[in-house]
Formats: C-alpha cells, sequence, structure tokens
C-alpha cells in the first residue's frame, strides 16, 4: 500500500471520530436552548455545610476566597470552613489560622486535590455532623448569599450531588477571556444541554455540593488524578443523578497565559484518558442494564477532546486539499458545523469589543495546544511502558548471560 493509501485510510478514521463528536457537541449545544430548571423554592430547614477549600501553592488567592466564604449572611453556626493548606508559605498559615476556620496542613511528597480532601475527611472530629459538602477551589469566590441559595437548591434537588456554575472571576488578558468563553460553551453542552434531556450534568472540579454522608463514604475510594472524574462515575454507577443549577454562581480565576491555558488543558485530557480507561470495560453493562446516564458519560470520555479535535481538523483541512480537493469538503463541513454548534452554545454576553481580537489566538491556541498534548501524550507513554522496557530487558540480559 502506497503512502496515499495510508493517508486516505488515515483520513478516513480521523474523520469518523472527529463526526461524532462534532455531532454530540451539536445535538446537546441546540438542547442547551430548551434547558430550564424547576423554580428553587425557599428550603423548609437549614442544612449543616461543610466547606471544604484545598489550595496548593496558592497564596496569591486563598485568603480573598476564604474571606469571602466568611462574608456569608448564612447562619454561621450552620457552616464550618476547611482549608486544607498544603505547601503555602508560612506567612500565608499565620494569616488564615487567625480566622474562624480549621486549618490543616499537610505535607504530601506529591500534591493532588483528591489526597487533601481525604486528609480533610480524616481529620474531621468525629461529633462534628453535616448535612452537605461544598467543595472549592483556592481561586473561588462566592457571593454571601451563596449558601443561602445553595441550602435551598439542595433541598430542591432532592439528590446527592449539585454543580453549581463557574464563572470568570476575570477576563483581563487575550487568554483569560477565550478561557471564560470555553468555559460558557462546556456549561452549555455538558451541564445545560445533559439536563435539558433528563441526563446528569457534568461536574466541573469545584462548585460541587455533595451529601455529606455518601461524600464521607466515597472520598477514600478516589484516586489522586481527577477526583471530578472518579465522583461522576462513582455518583452515575449507583444512578444518582447530578443536577445543575444555572443561577448558583461561583467565580472561578481564568488563566492568563497561553503556556498555562495549554498546561491546563493537557492535563484535563490526561485525566479523560484515565477515566476512560478505568470505566470503558462497563460500556456494555451500563446500555444493557439501563443505566443510561452511565454511558452517556463512557460515551463522552469516548470522544475526541475539543481541543485535539480543533487541531485535527484545522490540519486536515488544511492538507487534504493538496492531496485530493474533494476529500477536504468534509473537513470544511465539520469546521462550520462546530462553530455553528460553539456560537449555539456561546451567551450573548460574551460577544463584545474584545471579540475579534481575541479569537485571533484561537489558530495558535490550539495547533500550540495539540503540539503539547502528544509531547505530554508521548511523556505519559513512555512512563507506562517503563516497567515493560525494564523487563524485556532483564529478560535480554538474562538470555545473554546464558548464552
Amino acid at each position: 500500500m502506497n503512502n496515499l493509501g495510508l493517508l486516505s485510510i488515515l483520513d478516513g478514521i480521523l474523520f469518523f471520530f472527529v463526526a461524532l463528536t462534532v455531532l454530540y457537541i451539536l445535538f446537546f449545544s441546540i438542547a442547551s436552548l430548551f434547558y430550564h430548571h424547576a423554580d428553587v423554592g425557599k428550603a423548609k430547614r437549614q442544612n449543616r455545610f461543610i466547606v471544604l477549600i484545598p489550595a496548593y501553592k496558592r497564596d496569591d488567592v486563598i485568603l480573598q476566597s476564604v474571606n469571602s466564604v466568611l462574608g456569608q449572611t448564612y447562619p454561621q453556626r450552620q457552616f464550618d470552613i476547611v482549608v486544607i493548606s498544603d505547601h503555602e508559605k508560612e506567612m500565608t498559615n499565620m494569616r488564615l489560622a487567625q480566622l474562624p476556620i480549621t486549618l490543616l496542613t499537610p505535607d504530601f511528597d506529591e500534591s493532588s486535590k483528591a489526597k487533601s480532601l481525604q486528609y480533610a475527611i480524616l481529620n474531621l472530629p468525629q461529633f462534628k455532623i453535616y448535612d452537605a459538602v461544598l467543595v472549592l477551589d483556592a481561586d473561588n469566590i462566592i457571593e454571601p448569599e451563596f449558601l443561602d441559595q445553595a441550602n435551598d437548591a439542595f433541598e430542591s434537588a432532592g439528590t446527592k450531588a449539585i454543580q453549581a456554575h463557574r464563572m470568570a472571576r476575570n477576563r483581563d488578558t487575550s487568554i483569560a477571556r477565550l478561557d471564560s468563553i470555553f468555559e460558557e460553551i462546556n456549561t452549555s453542552i455538558f451541564r445545560r444541554g445533559q439536563n435539558a434531556i433528563g441526563m446528569s450534568a457534568a461536574l466541573n472540579g469545584s462548585g460541587m455540593i455533595y451529601d455529606f454522608e455518601w461524600f464521607k463514604s466515597h472520598i477514600m475510594k478516589v484516586s489522586p488524578q481527577g477526583e471530578d472524574k472518579h465522583f461522576e462515575a462513582m455518583l452515575l454507577r449507583e444512578s444518582i443523578y447530578i443536577d445543575f443549577f444555572d443561577n448558583l454562581y461561583i467565580f472561578d480565576e481564568k488563566t492568563r497565559t497561553t503556556k498555562d491555558f495549554n498546561r491546563q488543558r493537557a492535563r484535563w485530557t490526561a485525566t479523560q484518558l484515565h477515566a476512560l480507561i478505568n470505566n470503558i470495560h462497563n460500556l456494555p453493562s451500563a446500555i444493557f442494564g439501563h443505566r443510561y446516564d452511565y454511558a452517556n458519560k463512557i460515551i463522552q470520555w469516548i470522544l475526541i477532546p475539543r481541543t485535539i479535535m480543533m487541531g485535527i481538523i484545522m490540519v486536515m483541512g488544511t492538507l487534504m486539499p493538496f492531496h485530493h480537493f474533494s476529500a477536504a469538503i468534509k473537513w470544511w463541513i465539520a469546521a462550520a458545523t462546530l462553530l455553528f454548534a460553539f456560537s449555539l452554545a456561546t451567551p450573548n454576553r460574551f460577544v463584545d469589543k474584545n471579540w475579534n481580537k481575541d479569537f485571533l489566538h484561537v489558530p495558535w491556541l490550539i495547533l500550540y495546544g495539540l503540539a503539547n498534548i502528544i509531547r505530554i501524550g508521548i511523556m505519559e507513554l513512555n512512563v507506562r511502558l517503563a516497567p515493560v522496557k525494564k523487563k524485556v530487558q532483564r529478560s535480554v540480559q538474562k538470555k545473554k548471560r546464558k548464552a
């Protein structure tokens, strides 16, 4: 088979997976337009919350986050704040220690959010009783009425897990503005769109509220990589619905530089791959067992990550005309369909005076991100293959000694 034949096969395989991903995104972008959450009534009781804030080297933002939680209108006797300060500066810990919170200072050799959450639960006093746990990132800010609204939402949802609406707290650079737009697109597709047709919303890494007893009994099962994906899998395996509340806002700091943006996307891609490997074998049983929510989640993880997909479309749409002009048309249609889907999923408030200038960065951001993800993927593959290589080398050395 010549090189042109191999290129045609590669073209067909890549387009199949890209087309599936584009159609999935288009379907849920349209579904998000029909999202409507039932009115949230006033809760009959005030639930007792524990707010967990893992912080790893976030000295610049952690105090703002904690102060925003301390400033709640919700009765202070009904919530406790636990900050897990991992490798924060001594001065930061001294300032945190002066606040009416519980400060934990683990010193992990290999830090992760999952380890911090586990450490917090293990160090809770046994006499403390809670109804719900709110997980925040160290850079999250919440408004004074948040816990009041969260209490109403938690009672209204009637489920063990809800996701708040995470929004940008800064849009001061082109990358930060793009990051905030991409976050809102994901919110439309994977939260509003999913809930609109009765499927569970995707968890977002922070702004998550869980039933405390469920969280306490499951947190120790979570591995250090991608704790939100593990929580999603455990919830959906147990047929627990994940509700999304569009008007329950968490303000999250967006990345400001291309390097940080691509590092973040590479980490998310690795987390998605890890979740897929751990759950793909459950897809047949999820389908035949009528756990369609769980099956849908596994299918999400099978789909090509958006950064990689957009990079593939750009590369193939540019190269294929030199191979066969008609073969490029389908890639251009895929690009147009994807842009249409993203436009449906983008809130109107983001189309401002910076829109055109910011999107000039997108092609370079995608290509740089694609190259970075491939590089990290190769490094990850080498790490996973290292034990196999060592075993082969030992086997070869034994044979040489015998010879």
